[in-house]
């Protein structure tokens, strides 16, 4: 059975999360006059709806998809295993990070330190790679995800969290939350949610929400968007989102009443509004990481996602909450 912590300040935020899939159970923030607000969508570990959607669980090696689930470098290729919907592989596999027992290794009221080793040739990526999550409540009303991870051959990384965040404290609509993201550009997918060209510019079709709307506002408007029936899509992020000197995003409550704003160190960021739920829509998911597919694109404008041998793959992830 997989244990479970929970991280907790006085008057301010809690958070619980089960050592398998280091996955957030609960998390619940103070309002003023008393009121404790659940922000996410809970579950239990036990769940296999929650797993298939991914609900609060810690996501790896690869999050987002890589096309026909096969990667390529220096002229090799490696075959990965394909999740859920052949061919293509999403959030690292059948049996990713989501569904590892990790072990805690540092427990506080504050902080908790989880581990895991990937063995080489799991899920068909090369090299064995170990990671480190820490989870942290820096302050009242702040969670912090910090993730290191080193190879032992050249492998893409992209670990995040796949919380569901819905700021009414029920399980409503969030198409109207209001969301502000911090991007020019969104990539452009096809019908199986992979991308079929560059990064686009936002202006002018549904996804530009850098001044900040309802998320249902232009929830069908854009003609050249081959997926109409909702969000689930890359944004590339503004440069200085990377440096932590602006929000990538933040979610504003339907009510008006809680505010979200999250800062990340890394590059892309996939806004998902939960269409596939019971019920539908009713939470987003808001997942730092790269682009999809990027393992096949260097070209792309962003660093590369390949981790070396002798580096240290380092992000840092900051959930704010603003009552």
């Amino acid at each position: 059975m997989s244990r479970s912590h929970r991280l907790h300040r006085a008057g301010g935020i809690a958070l619980t999360i089960a050592e398998r899939g280091a996955t957030w159970l609960d998390c619940e923030v103070p309002l003023p006059g008393g009121e404790r607000r659940r922000v996410v969508l809970p579950r239990t570990i036990d769940d296999p709806a929650a797993d298939r959607m991914y609900l609060g669980a810690t996501v790896g090696r690869y999050a987002n998809r890589i096309a026909n689930a096969r990667i390529g470098r220096d002229g090799r290729t490696w075959p990965l295993a394909p999740h859920p919907v052949p061919p293509h592989q999403l959030h690292g596999g059948p049996d990713g990070f989501h569904a590892r027992a990790w072990q805690g290794t540092r427990v506080g009221d504050h902080e908790l330190q989880l581990e895991l080793v990937s063995p080489d040739g799991d899920q068909g990526f090369p090299g064995e790679l170990r990671v480190q999550v820490i989870y942290r409540l820096p302050d009242a009303m702040t969670i912090e995800m910090a993730v290191t991870a080193t190879v032992t051959a050249p492998c893409p990384v992209a670990i995040t969290n796949h919380a569901y965040f819905n700021l009414d404290g029920d399980a409503r609509d969030i198409r109207g939350h209001r969301l502000r993201v911090a991007a020019d550009h969104y990539m452009p997918v096809d019908a199986e949610l992979i991308p079929f060209g560059p990064p686009r510019p936002v202006p002018g079709t549904s996804f530009d929400f850098r001044a900040g709307k309802a998320v249902q506002d232009d929830w069908l408007g854009d003609a050249q968007q081959a997926v109409a029936a909702g969000y689930d899509h890359a944004f590339l992020l503004d440069p200085a989102c990377a440096r932590l000197m602006q929000p990538a995003a933040a979610v504003t409550a339907s009510s008006g009443d809680l505010r979200l704003s999250l800062f990340t160190t890394l590059p892309a960021l996939q806004l998902y509004t939960g269409q596939q739920l019971e019920p539908a829509c009713a939470g987003l998911a808001l997942e730092p990481g790269y682009l999809p597919d990027s393992p096949n694109h260097p070209e792309w404008p962003q660093p590369s996602c390949w981790l070396l041998p002798g580096q240290v793959w380092r992000h840092l992830t900051r959930y704010t909450f603003e009552a």
